[in-house]
Parts: structure tokens; C-alpha cells; sequence
């Protein structure tokens, strides 16, 4: 996976990005702007919510006059990897599951600022509330729709996008915090070897289990739930290629028994659309310590961006990387206990 250079120009263009530039490169596909540019709450790239003049026989709902704008952090993801996430959220769309898919202008969804390099794409917008908690009758409704979802991602292949797995989770995150000196000197060896013992631990776990394109990052935040029609998905940016149960731990990500008990909801859910295996459920616990690892080196890799450094004022501290190193031992101790023969207790 590539990635952006610090103090890069282009990289500063991306930081300083100006809404005279927005609003013109959204002309540029067409669209009449009419000034009203808002941003929104994104970390990883740069969103608008941009207010277009279109004839009132276009305009069904207020929301007929936004549309969404999504400049993607420059060296992030290749042009491949970007169409690929578009493609899969048009084949869900094809489908008729309820995601925001990218606007086609003249058969294209991807577009450039050429001088810097920047990647940007449209999506129409659409309102909803982030579900605080699911009753039984929505965990099957998002069960049997992460099925759904599952059933087209394994249609076809995603030949760019990261696999997530113990390695590319795990030791690449782990080589970039410490070739990058971002580890306290005196933790380093710790770190080193309580993240080489999840990966060794839970690489055997993922043996015989399937891989396909999933949404990668299906928590809370990228589910909005509209009245009407139920849930969509959101943000498909961090799309990978990996197994079922990444996208389903997420949604029901508690550890007590209410939260085991939810997830054998969606479960049950979920196996009535598309048969789930459950060789999969002990990958819960080695998936959240690897999403623990790979997050601490996703801050890392921008730590520059001045977003960052407002959003995580204690990242890089001496407490939040022995917090951190206390919590990957705690999951060490979890993966060690569920990879041994009936001690899974994720297991219905």
C-alpha cells in the first residue's frame, strides 16, 4: 500500500485545500454550484457537502440539491484500488442494496485535479441517524444485509485492495512504527514481541477461510438508518478483501453476553441469506487486536496532517502507548485461550 510523503507539496495542497478549488472542481463535471460548501466530519479525506442549482423538475427532496464531495488523500490508494472500491459499491447498488453509490458522469465516477495529483468522486447525499443500539428485529435486518453484501463481494475479484490478514494487519504496521521511531525506546522490545505473538498466534486461525470483497470497516458510523427504509452503508474507503466475520464483529462488537448474544442474532441472520462458518468466530479477537495495531499505525502514517494532531491530543504520549501495549496483551491472552479446542467463547 503506498502512501503520502511529509511535506510533500501536493500532500499540502490536500491540507490547505481552498473552496474556490472545490466548488470548481465540481463545475468541471457539469454541475452548476451555487457557493454553499460545507465540510464534514472526515479524517482520512476531505468531504463537502456542496449545494448545486439544479431545475426545480429535478428536485424531489431537498435533498435533490446537495450533492457529497470526497477528495481522497493523496498516495493513499491507487487509481485502481479507488475504482475498485466504486465498482463494488455499483455492483451492491445493481443489486438493490441500500448503499450511497458514486454519480457516473459520461460513464466515469473518478476524477483529478491533475496538477496535484488529487482523486475526487461525487456522491448524491442522503440524510439518516447512526444507530445508537439495534433491537432483535434490526440486527436481523442487518444480518441478512451484510449477507447480501457478502453475495455480491464474492462475485468477483478485487485484484488491488488490501487483504487483511496477520501480516499485512499486523507485521507491516508493526516494521512501520518502529523503522519510523514512533515507540518509545524502551517499549520497542516489547512491542515487538507481543505483536509478533498475536500474528503467530493467529495465523493459523485463518487457515481454510474464505476471502472476498467486504465492506472493511462496517462499525456504527458508516451505518446510517433511515425511518423509512431501514440502514445503509456508507464509506466504503477502507474496502478490503478478508472474511465474513470482519464486517460482522464490527457491527456487534461487544464481549459481554449481551453482545455475544446480538451477534448470534445477526448471525442466524445472516446464515438464512448466505451459509456463514463459523470457524470464523474465533477470528473476532485476533481481528480487533489487529484493527488495534493497524489503527495506531494509521495515525502514525499521518500524524502531519494538522486534523490529526487536533483529533489525538494524547497520541504518542508515554501513556498512550502503554495503554496501548496493555490492551495487545490482553488480546494475546484472548487469541492464545480461543485457539486452543473448545475454548471459543464466541462458539453457538
Amino acid at each position: 500500500m503506498s502512501d503520502y510523503v511529509w511535506g510533500n507539496n501536493k500532500t499540502q495542497f490536500f491540507y490547505d485545500l481552498r473552496p474556490e478549488v472545490i466548488l470548481d472542481a465540481i463545475d468541471l463535471l457539469g454541475l452548476k454550484t451555487t457557493g454553499r460548501c460545507l465540510p464534514l466530519n472526515s479524517m482520512e479525506n476531505r468531504v463537502y457537502e456542496i449545494e448545486v442549482d439544479r431545475p426545480d423538475s429535478e428536485i424531489g427532496s431537498e435533498s435533490d440539491k446537495f450533492v457529497v464531495a470526497k477528495f481522497y488523500r493523496p498516495g493513499r490508494w491507487t487509481k485502481e484500488q479507488i475504482l475498485e472500491e466504486h465498482q463494488f459499491l455499483l455492483d451492491l447498488k445493481e443489486a438493490e442494496i441500500p448503499v450511497i453509490a458514486p454519480m457516473v458522469f459520461e460513464g466515469e465516477t473518478l476524477f483529478e485535479l491533475k496538477e496535484q495529483n488529487l482523486f475526487y468522486t461525487l456522491f448524491p447525499r442522503k440524510g439518516g441517524r447512526v444507530p445508537q443500539e439495534m433491537n432483535t428485529e434490526q440486527l436481523q435486518i442487518m444480518g441478512r444485509l451484510l449477507a447480501r453484501i457478502h453475495n455480491i463481494g464474492a462475485i468477483k475479484n478485487s485484484n488491488h485492495r488490501i487483504k487483511i490478514s496477520p501480516v499485512s494487519f499486523g507485521e507491516m504496521n508493526l516494521n512501520f512504527l518502529l523503522e519510523g521511531k514512533f515507540l518509545p525506546p524502551h517499549l520497542e522490545s516489547s512491542y515487538k514481541e507481543v505483536i509478533t505473538s498475536i500474528c503467530n498466534s493467529s495465523l493459523p486461525l485463518f487457515e481454510g477461510i474464505k476471502s472476498h470483497r467486504i465492506h472493511g470497516d462496517c462499525h456504527w458510523g458508516n451505518i446510517i438508518w433511515r425511518e423509512e427504509e431501514g440502514p445503509f452503508f456508507i464509506d466504503f474507503d477502507d474496502m478490503l478483501v478478508g472474511p465474513a466475520i470482519q464486517d460482522i464483529w464490527l457491527v456487534v462488537p461487544g464481549t459481554d453476553h449481551y453482545g455475544i448474544e446480538d451477534r448470534r442474532v445477526l448471525i442466524e441472520a445472516y446464515d438464512s441469506m448466505r451459509s456463514f462458518d463459523h470457524r470464523e468466530l474465533k477470528l473476532v479477537e485476533p481481528l480487533r487486536a489487529l484493527r488495534f495495531i493497524h489503527f495506531a499505525a494509521w495515525t502514525a502514517k499521518r500524524w502531519e496532517d494538522p486534523s490529526f494532531k487536533k483529533a489525538f491530543v494524547n497520541f504518542g504520549t508515554e501513556g498512550h502507548w502503554q495503554g496501548l501495549l496493555n490492551d495487545l496483551k490482553y488480546q494475546l491472552a484472548l487469541i492464545q485461550n480461543s485457539s486452543t479446542p473448545d475454548s471459543n467463547p464466541y462458539q453457538y
